[in-house]
């Protein structure tokens, strides 16, 4: 059963702009410490970012609320597995959310992808719901 469904762009351009006008300001608003690790040690730190701002975006309307009911920017957290497929942590008020639209019997699995061609991000964030 799908619970929810985002998707959001972002762009490249405008968040390596926001990236050297206000740097670690909005780094530390916006991404966990493990998310900013893992931008900072890529080729293209703008386009990890943009990807990143993008699933938080994504997120928060797939959870049915945006970013304007209270949610944080860090109660959403971007990693990776093993393998390298991302995946969604998410904290606080979103964790509290997610927990509400589950049905009872179902855990929620957040599925996510991510893509960029620059000059865009895009991701893309499907809630599911599976039986225990």
């Amino acid at each position: 059963m799908i619970l929810g469904i985002g998707t959001d762009l972002a762009n490249i351009e405008r968040i390596s702009g926001t990236l050297d006008r206000f740097g670690d300001r909005f780094k530390t608003r916006v991404f966990t410490e493990l998310e900013q690790h893992k931008a900072e040690s890529r080729k293209d730190v703008a386009g990890t970012y943009a990807k990143r701002w993008a699933a938080k975006e994504a997120c928060s309307k797939a959870l049915g609320t945006g970013l304007a009911m209270g949610i944080s920017w860090k109660d959403m957290a971007v990693t990776n597995m093993g393998t390298g497929q991302p995946t969604m942590q998410v904290t606080g008020w979103a964790k509290d959310r997610l927990a509400a639209m589950t049905p009872e019997g179902h855990e929620a699995v957040i599925h996510v992808t991510l893509t960029d061609d620059h000059p865009w991000a895009q991701a893309f964030v499907v809630i599911e719901a599976r039986p225990l």
